[in-house]
C-alpha cells in the first residue's frame, strides 16, 4: 500500500484555539507539510483545487511547483485538478511544466469540481459540469500524448494542428479520476483505463466500495485486465496515538467543531457523535492497530492499493501531528506495505 498526505488548504480559525493564519502562512505551511512528508517517507502529497471559501487552493501547480522545488522525491498529486472549470490547453501547459521541473513526479486527479462559487467565477453550472469535464479531459488526453493536435468540442476553440509546449517529461501521464458519488467519473474512467481515487470521506464505506464494485464491472466490460484495476481512497479524518482514549480525546473537539460548521451551512449530520464517525467513517483514529485493522477492514470493500491522510494538523498542536504521522510510519504503513501490494507512484514508475 501506499500513502499520500493530501491537503485543501483550508484558511479559517484553528477548530480549537481560534486562532487564524494569514493566507502566507497558511500557503508556507502546506509546502512545509509536504517537506515533512518527504522527510518521514511517504509516498506522495497531493494539492486539492478549490475556488472558494474556507480553501486558498486556487492554484495547485503553483503550490506544486514550489513544492517540487523544496523536495526530490515525492511523487506531487492533485486531488483534484478541478477540469470542468479550466482550458485544457491552459492545464497542459501548466502540469507539463510541473512535470518538467519535478522530474517526472507528477500524477493528476482530475475531477469536476463542487461549490456554488465555481458558477459565479467560471460560468460552470450543475447543468454543464460533467460535460466540460468530461471534453476538457479527452482534449489534455490528446495534448499530453500527441505533439500536434486537431480537435473540435464544444466549450473552447478548435485547435487545427495546434502544439502545446513544453512538452512533458513523462511519456504517459497517469491520470486520477476523483469521485465521491458520480458513477459517471467511474465510467469515464473505467472506458479509458485509468485508475479511480474514492473521495470516502463523507458517508459510511459501504457507499464508496458499491461505487468502486461498479468501476471494476464496467473496467471488465470494455475489456481492460481486471487485475490492471488501480484504486486509491481518502480518509476522513487522521489521528494514531500509543493509546487510543488520548487519540479519542484529542480529536472529539475537532469533530464537534465540523459538525458545528455543517449545522450552521444546513449540510446533513450523518455521523452523530465522534464514537461513531471513528467507527462507521474512514476516519483513522485511536491506536496504531486500530487504524492497522481499520485500513485492512475497509480495503476488503474497496481493494485500494493508495490512501490519503490529511497533510494539516488544524485542532492539534504541531508536536501533536508530527508524533501522529511519525507513529503510523513506524508501526501502521510498514504493515500495510508488507500485507498490501501496490503499484510506484510517480517518477518511480519509470525506473
Amino acid at each position: 500500500m501506499r500513502f499520500l498526505l493530501l491537503t485543501l488548504i483550508t484558511h479559517q480559525p484553528d477548530p480549537v484555539t481560534g486562532a487564524v493564519e494569514s493566507p502566507a502562512r497558511r500557503l508556507r505551511r502546506a509546502v512545509e507539510s509536504a517537506r515533512l512528508a518527504e522527510e518521514l517517507g511517504y509516498d506522495g502529497f497531493a494539492v486539492g483545487e478549490r475556488h472558494e471559501d474556507p480553501f486558498i487552493s486556487s492554484a495547485p501547480p503553483v503550490v506544486l511547483s514550489h513544492i517540487a522545488a523544496v523536495t526530490s522525491s515525492i511523487a506531487l498529486f492533485t486531488g483534484v485538478t478541478t477540469l470542468s472549470l479550466l482550458d485544457p490547453v491552459r492545464a497542459f501547459e501548466d502540469y507539463s511544466t510541473l512535470d518538467n521541473l519535478s522530474g517526472g513526479r507528477l500524477e493528476l486527479i482530475i475531477g469536476k469540481g463542487n461549490g456554488a462559487a465555481q458558477a459565479k467565477l467560471f460560468h460552470v453550472t450543475a447543468e454543464d459540469q460533467w460535460e466540460r469535464n468530461r471534453e476538457g479531459y479527452d482534449l489534455l488526453r490528446l495534448l499530453w500524448e500527441n505533439e500536434s493536435v486537431t480537435w473540435s468540442g464544444r466549450f473552447r476553440p478548435a485547435l487545427t494542428e495546434a502544439k502545446a509546449l513544453p512538452r512533458p517529461l513523462q511519456p504517459r501521464l497517469r491520470i486520477w479520476h476523483g469521485s465521491a458519488t458520480s458513477r459517471d467519473s467511474v465510467e469515464l474512467a473505467a472506458r479509458h483505463g485509468d485508475p479511480v481515487f474514492s473521495a470516502n470521506v463523507t458517508y459510511p464505506i459501504d457507499s464508496y466500495a458499491e461505487l468502486i464494485a461498479h468501476y471494476r464491472e464496467r473496467w471488465a466490460a470494455y475489456g481492460h485486465d481486471p487485475a490492471q484495476a488501480l484504486v486509491g481512497a481518502g480518509t476522513a479524518g487522521f489521528y494514531v496515538t500509543r493509546d487510543s482514549q488520548d487519540a479519542l480525546r484529542a480529536y472529539r473537539p475537532i469533530f464537534e467543531a465540523r459538525q458545528a460548521v455543517a449545522r450552521e451551512h444546513n449540510l446533513p449530520i450523518v455521523f452523530p457523535t465522534v464514537e461513531d464517525f471513528v467507527e462507521r467513517s474512514s476516519a483513522l483514529v485511536g491506536s496504531p492497530q486500530q487504524v492497522l485493522e481499520k485500513v485492512e477492514r475497509y480495503h476488503r470493500g474497496l481493494g485500494h492499493e493508495v490512501i490519503h491522510l490529511s497533510a494539516d494538523g488544524d485542532g492539534l498542536t504541531d508536536k501533536q501531528h508530527r508524533e501522529s504521522l511519525e507513529l503510523f510510519q513506524a508501526e501502521v504503513a510498514p504493515e500495510l506495505r508488507r500485507r498490501i501490494a501496490s503499484r510506484p507512484l510517480g517518477a518511480q514508475r519509470h525506473l
